[in-house]
């Protein structure tokens, strides 16, 4: 076997997975491990998302079966079946769409199995690879027609803009509507306005979004411009030249320099390192800000010195969405060469502290991973939006009544008054001429079809009962929002740079309904920063005389023990002096001998790489003695701090390339030829290098997950120790790791062995053979690994802190006060979950724990059943036809269990548990046990089970779901819920890329939900009614008119004024109120979290307040029609100087009605409302200066007539009487919690209880 360094396997998992035999040098191998961590090291798996072994995985129906390693002592294969979410690994967050749109669907066994990713064909046949033929682009696309690396992210094109944005409007019905009512009214019977003037409410809002639409598409198109024109050079004619990007093509070879962009996706040939590496950053990729390395195989590096000696031909997988994957094999000098995805580098990732790479293109364009991964995420719907429409209906339903009202009443007139139709002198049915139409109809048909005209102009003429500039009003107080959501310096994190961002413009009240948290533990509860605390050598724990030492560089703490120290880390360490003194002090033993091997495999059971004060090469200067700068990059916090901490104790790796490492062990420099590396995957859930010692001994060096390792050791040490002393050792580590759980800290075994020379000979055969297949690659990895993972020798286990984020408990207790349920869903050991929600404030010691780890559906159903018994928890009632919950079901109940005199339950239940019961018809029971429960934390789940169980309370209840995470493997769980919040954490960006909002800190939640969400849902709410009594009491001031004119659907209104009512008069208070009014400051909705609890009742829009609304605006529409129709009645007044009168009235009655209900005076808010008045009447002044209209010089006559104050004056005081006087004694007697804040914030006296009405719930 060739001493390259071996590639980073990161096993994938097909949908359909064959049964796999397994041996272990003749011994059975057994794993019975219901670890559902996708931790790289360690058992905490869900914080190391960002490790290369991060991948994509469909969770088809076979992923569900029931994991049954086992591993016997005696010589036998055993069949294999894998379970669904133990094999899951984390999906991206750009394409995890298909995934919740499956699970939206069908019932819940389907939806959990619904395929989150589809590759095309993930394992290739080999019939079915693509040919890169190196250096020939000619031949390589001649055949297969491999897209160009052009690419495109625009949505239109100039021609297909209009009809395609059109498309795309009209999918709300909404604006159907109204391009029917603008199609009615260009009929000559039906024409009760002007042809023109009733397309412009709908041209407009078409016109305004299409403008926003085109003009995001012109900077896509100018970005893709940019893009597509950028230089690269590309091997031409024996040199390398300059080249467009888009005019790049598979096949060719391509040269990069440093801190330059990768045009497509290239497999390397060689690099300025003379071992091949090469530093790229991937941040435009996956968000992530560390280094990756990336190798040339030393077979092709030759190729690159010598120029123009570019040949060869790669066999590999075709084009799918899989960043963390790659399957090729490379023809080269008459070898097979194996390529993986240590060998490729992506398009849009950047080279860094490497002078030069050379690559051949793979991919290009579209067909490139970073492209295949462009979907956008599923848009999310506000729920008020959704009631929203339920009163729209209403609405409707109120236009057609009134639309037959009217039809029926003409169809009754003209029965009435038939005899008199050619003779009244307001209507005539003939034309009565001298001319030759004298005696015909005049636009008659006949009674029956006069009324359906009638209906269909009424319709026309009522078309505002539907507020069709509701929706483009909401969108701009949506934006306003967010802009000062943005701009909140409270919500700034300091430490990481990053502000607030809105990604979703839809949902913004709905932050201020929440009921459901679930929440992330690593990376969003903690820090994610890792630090090494506490270590099980031998038996013996060490760590504990760390306490109250402080923290001290390494250097200073252990300068008198450890010799010859130049390595200065970055990080600061603290040491255990017995640990030290057993390492490098003279004490004979098995014991420091363990501790030297399990140092030297925290060292070398890694993939970190080294990087000295010279950052442009690996390479240091071994014989100076001065102190070195020292820097560890890694693609998981865990292993950069389990390798800075064996450099503080003394074993310091330094160098690693292609096929070696360089350790320095207290002064003495140890070169370790890297013969095989298998990497962390969620299947074995453990990673082991095997490596080649100066004196030529082969040792396997293995960490993982605790029920990963334990299950594989050896009974008998090497030493010949009976098997009791094996057994005090594991028994005595177990201990230990209990320990470590129970002190929140992220646990890991370590163990080793040697190989023979049998055995290494018979791993390699097959280690060579899987390293080059082009089928099932990850399967044969898998089975070689078990060769040599076996038998294992324990040499301790590790503990790392991962400290709990600033602010994390105050703001759980401050949600729990404002009756939100905060449910961790955390891929941690059950122990280690536990102890940091006690220490979060979480769980508390007063909470009865209700654990459910059942191994069976059986014991599932046993166990949930005897909970709900023992706590008295009562089936909940559905509505009929449906899962979701009966509408106040859910609070009773609660008050049963909490009101009882029971203690507060709090369920904890593991991964395993939930594959039996998110499957079977365990739903219920569950979904009864847990909304029963003040605190639910889920362990050992996988990224697919944490959606589940947000789609476990979505499909079951009306209650809002927030989810919040900071990984690649919580994207499923933020797209499911109602909101998604990604944390800027240290796993990269992807589960901020698929969030609706994002933020630096869990801290900020607090903020954002009880400040932010108070407010944009008191405003949105009441934006949305106010919208309807706005249009509301217009219409029904013109359906009085109409009753009062022979149902003759006229107008005295002219039509200018009709569309600028809604657009111009009253549009303008209505954002402004949108976006600043505030009904309590910030200070005191913080002081007092439980006023949040007005969004759970839905204070400030429901249906009650919708009705009483429409009573309102029925009494204020009769008083603005019936006060000027007396005021005039025997005047000589003419109809539009009535209708000129009534547009004033109406004007200035919604701007003071909308007047009394602000809150928050500011001077832009006075501005927009009395300046609303202002241009309303400078507009009719403007109108009725127009002579070729029918009101011409009207506005004039009547501003001359106290009458015409007078009229305005008592429409507004009789109009409103009634409202002002409700509030009066409503607020009087029963005052609303946040009524009773603002009296007491406006008399500066702030109780300790405002007897605030909280649901006991979710206390």
């Amino acid at each position: 076997m060739t001493p390259e360094r071996p590639l980073l396997h990161s096993p994938q998992i097909e949908a359909k997975f064959s049964p796999l035999l397994q041996s272990c040098s003749g011994k059975g191998f057994s794993v019975r491990d219901k670890d559902l961590s996708l931790l790289h090291i360690g058992d905490s798996g869900d914080s190391d998302v960002t490790s290369i072994t991060e991948q994509f995985h469909s969770a088809d129906s076979h992923f569900f079966d029931q994991i049954v390693l086992e591993c016997s002592p005696q010589e036998s294969s055993h069949l294999v079946s894998w379970n669904a979410m133990e094999r899951q690994q984390i999906p991206s967050s750009l394409e995890i769409s298909s995934s919740v749109e499956g699970l939206e669907k069908g019932s819940k066994s389907h939806r959990i199995r619904h395929k989150s990713v589809q590759f095309d064909d993930l394992f290739p046949s080999e019939d079915n690879t693509r040919l890169i033929y190196i250096n020939d682009p000619r031949k390589t696309n001649e055949k297969y027609e491999f897209s160009g690396n052009e690419i495109r992210t625009s949505k239109y094109t100039f021609i297909t803009f209009l009809p395609k944005n059109l498309f795309i409007q009209f999918h709300r019905v909404a604006y159907l509507y109204f391009l029917a009512i603008a199609g009615l009214n260009q009929l000559p019977p039906l024409a009760v306005f002007g042809r023109t003037v009733s397309l412009f409410p709908l041209l407009f809002v078409l016109c305004v979004t299409a403008m926003k639409d085109g003009y995001e598409d012109w900077r896509r198109h100018r970005s893709d411009r940019n893009e597509n024109s950028r230089d690269a050079q590309v091997y031409q004619f024996g040199q390398f030249r300059i080249k467009k990007w888009k005019n790049i093509h598979a096949g060719e070879v391509v040269k990069i320099f440093c801190d330059e962009t990768i045009p497509c996706d290239m497999v390397l040939l060689g690099t300025s390192d003379p071992n091949g590496v090469a530093f790229v950053q991937t941040m435009n990729l996956d968000g992530e800000s560390n280094l990756k390395t990336r190798y040339a195989r030393l077979e092709t590096t030759p190729m690159c010195a010598e120029v123009g000696s570019y040949s060869g031909i790669i066999r590999c997988e075709q084009p799918n969405k899989n960043i963390y994957e790659f399957t090729a094999n490379m023809e080269y000098n008459g070898h097979k060469i194996s390529l993986g995805p240590s060998n490729i580098i992506l398009r849009g990732c950047q080279v860094k502290n490497t002078t030069w790479i050379i690559g051949v293109v793979v991919y290009a364009g579209q067909e490139t991973k970073a492209m295949l991964n462009s979907a956008i995420s599923p848009s999310k719907r506000s729920k008020l939006e959704s009631y929203m429409n339920r009163e729209t209906l209403w609405l409707s339903i109120f236009l057609f009544a009134m639309c037959a009202v009217v039809a029926l009443g003409m169809g009754l007139w003209l029965k009435d008054h038939e005899p008199q139709l050619d003779s009244l002198p307001y209507y005539r049915r003939r034309y009565i001429t001298n001319g030759r139409e004298n005696g015909k109809y005049f636009k008659f048909y006949g009674i029956p079809m006069e009324i359906f005209f009638s209906f269909l102009s009424s319709v026309i003429v009522f078309q505002i009962m539907i507020p069709i500039s509701l929706y483009i009003t909401m969108e701009l107080v949506r934006l306003g929002q967010s802009y000062f959501m943005i701009e909140d310096a409270q919500m700034y994190d300091g430490n990481s740079g990053s502000r607030f961002q809105c990604r979703s413009l839809n949902i913004n009240e709905d932050l201020g309904q929440i009921r459901y948290i679930f929440s992330d533990k690593t990376g969003t509860l903690t820090e994610n920063k890792m630090e090494f605390q506490r270590a099980s050598v031998y038996g013996r724990d060490y760590g504990t005389s760390l306490k109250g030492t402080g923290n001290l560089m390494m250097g200073e703490r252990s300068s008198d023990v450890l010799r010859h120290k130049k390595w200065k880390l970055k990080s600061e360490i603290n040491l255990d002096t017995e640990l030290v003194e057993l390492l490098h002090g003279d004490v004979p033993g098995m014991e420091r001998t363990a501790a030297r091997e399990f140092f030297l495999t925290l060292a070398a059971c890694n993939t970190v790489i080294p990087i000295t004060s010279s950052l442009s090469s690996n390479s240091v200067d071994l014989a100076c003695d001065e102190d070195v700068s020292i820097e560890y990059q890694g693609e998981s916090p865990d292993e950069q701090a389990l390798v800075a901490a064996a450099s503080a104790y003394g074993f310091t790796l330094i160098e690693r390339t292609t096929g070696h490492i360089v350790i320095d062990v207290n002064g003495e420099m140890l070169r370790l030829d890297v013969l095989g590396l298998h990497e962390f995957d969620s299947v074995r859930k453990r990673m082991s290098v095997v490596i080649r010692f100066p004196d030529n001994a082969i040792k396997v060096l293995v960490k993982g997950a605790d029920t990963s390792v334990l299950s594989i050791l050896n009974h008998q040490i090497d030493n010949g120790s009976c098997e009791t002393e094996s057994a005090r050792i594991k028994n005595m580590t177990e201990n230990h790791l209990n320990n470590y759980s129970l002190q929140g800290l992220r646990t890991l075994v370590v163990a080793a062995r040697d190989l023979s020379g049998a055995e290494l000979e018979e791993w390699q055969a097959k280690y060579e053979e899987a390293s080059t297949s082009l089928t099932e690659r990850a399967n044969k990895l898998r089975q070689a690994a078990a060769l040599i993972e076996c038998q294992l020798n324990l040499l301790g286990a590790t503990g790392i802190e991962d400290k709990l984020q600033e602010g994390v408990p105050e703001t759980i207790e401050s949600l729990r006060q404002a009756g939100i349920k905060v449910w961790v869903l955390t891929g941690d050991k059950q122990e280690t979950a536990i102890s940091i929600a006690l220490s979060c404030r979480l769980l508390t010691d007063d909470m009865h724990q209700i654990i459910i780890n059942g191994t069976s559906e059986e014991d599932c159903r046993l166990l949930l059943a005897n909970a709900k018994a023992k706590h008295g928890v009562k089936p909940l009632i559905y509505t009929e036809g449906s899962k979701k919950l009966k509408e106040g079901e859910f609070i009773g109940s609660m008050e049963k269990v909490v009101g009882s005199g029971n203690p507060s339950l709090a369920l904890i239940i593991d991964g395993n548990s939930l594959v039996y019961i998110l499957e079977k018809e365990l739903e219920p029971d569950l979904f009864e046990l847990a909304t029963s429960c003040r605190v639910v934390l889920c362990c050992r789940v996988a990224p697919l089970q944490k959606a589940g169980i947000v789609d476990l309370i979505k499909s079951r209840s009306n209650d809002m779901t927030l989810a919040i995470g900071d990984g690649a493997n919580d994207v499923s769980m933020i797209q499911m819920a109602d909101v998604g919040v990604g944390i800027c954490g240290q796993e990269g960006r992807q589960a901020v890329m698929a969030s609706d909002f994002a933020m630096g800190q869990f801290r900020f939640l607090k903020r954002l939900l009880l400040v932010h969400g108070h407010w944009n849902y008191q405003r949105v709410g009441y934006l949305v009614l106010y919208n309807f009594y706005r249009n509301a009491v217009f219409v029904l001031m013109l359906f009085w008119y109409i009753l009062q004119t022979a149902f003759s659907t006229t107008s005295a209104l002219t039509d200018w004024s009709s569309v600028f009512y809604s657009v111009i008069y009253t549009s303008v208070p209505t954002i402004v109120v949108g976006i600043l009014d505030k009904d309590l400051s910030h200070k005191t909705l913080l002081l007092y979290p439980k006023l949040y609890c007005s969004g759970h009742r839905h204070e400030s829009y429901n249906l009650h307040l919708f009705w009483i609304t429409m009573l309102d605006t029925l009494w204020q529409s009769l008083v603005l029609f019936y006060v000027p129709f007396f005021a005039y009645r025997y005047s000589t007044i003419d109809i539009w100087s009535l209708g000129s009168l009534w547009t004033i009235a109406v004007v200035v009655l919604v701007n003071i009605h909308l007047a009394m209900d602000i809150r928050r005076w500011v001077l832009i808010t006075h501005l927009a409302t009395w300046g609303s008045i202002v241009v309303a009447c400078l507009c009719m002044v403007a109108l009725d200066s127009i002579p070729s209209f029918p009101n011409y010089w009207t506005i004039y006559h009547l501003i001359s007539s106290r009458t015409y104050w007078l009229a305005i004056l008592l429409i507004t005081v009789l109009a409103l009487l009634p409202r002002f006087a409700c509030k009066v004694i409503w607020q009087t007697f029963w005052p609303s919690d946040i009524q009773i804040a603002r009296e007491a914030a406006i008399m500066g006296k702030f109780p300790n209880s405002f007897g605030l009405k909280l649901e006991q719930d979710v206390r």
